[in-house]
């Protein structure tokens, strides 16, 4: 599904924090990346999500090479990929209800008359009620509105999930409901996960392995900005 190889990415061509980096994820498989924060480990999630553009290397999604990322990626392979990410204000407009945060995909493909549909539903699966649909981001909490991104990233149906630290800043209670939301949806449509975290216990159950930033890199990872 995913196949990254010899990746060298970051946000100073003199120094980047990702080094020739191979990963792959099979069809269907949840693979864990764990890794200290600032790494580098979110910098390559955001290229395998097409949100940053490597300086070297190769990325194949579903056997096709991209060869463009964020608005420049093929509609195709933009739309294959739903991506969570750690800190749900600053991934979700202020200005947009909740309804709106997760209906933001479809409109963004030119598919706003199924957006009603699949915000009612998304809404009932990831387990918020009627009442939060039409509060903005402060008015709701950081776990609501991950339940809500987590929405978005799912409305388009993706083939391959990235969840960035999806649950690093959500009590326990809350961690496991978003991860059995992920697990239901893998399960009723085979797509692939590749979870990004520091919290070896967690990926270790969610995910069928797990490889550790050491290993992809052959080195203890420098700090640095992720």
């Amino acid at each position: 599904m995913l196949e990254l190889r010899s990746v060298v990415a970051g946000y100073d061509r003199r120094a980047p924090v990702v080094r020739g980096v191979d990963l792959h994820v099979a069809p269907g498989e949840s693979v864990g990346l764990l890794g200290p924060s600032g790494c580098g480990k979110s910098t390559l999630a955001r290229v395998a999500a097409l949100l940053h553009r490597p300086y070297a290397g190769e990325v194949d999604l579903a056997g096709e090479p991209v060869r463009g990322w964020r608005h420049q990626a093929p509609r195709a392979q933009r739309t294959a990929i739903g991506v969570v990410f750690q800190q749900p204000r600053l991934a979700a407009d202020p200005r947009l209800t909740l309804a709106d945060v997760i209906a933001e995909p479809l409109r963004a493909t030119g598919r706003p008359a199924e957006a009603p549909r699949r915000t009612e539903e998304l809404a009932r699966t990831v387990g918020l009620g009627p009442d939060l649909l039409g509060r903005r981001p402060h008015e709701v909490s950081d776990g609501q509105l991950q339940r809500a991104c987590l929405a978005r990233a799912l409305v388009l149906r993706p083939r391959l999930l990235i969840a960035d630290e999806m649950t690093a800043m959500l009590d326990a209670s809350t961690t496991a409901a978003l991860v059995a939301v992920v697990e239901e949806y893998r399960a009723r449509t085979g797509a692939a996960l590749l979870a990004v975290g520091h919290d070896r216990v967690l990926l270790e159950r969610w995910c069928d392995r797990t490889v550790t930033w050491a290993e992809l890199t052959g080195t203890a990872a420098p700090p640095s900005h992720a």
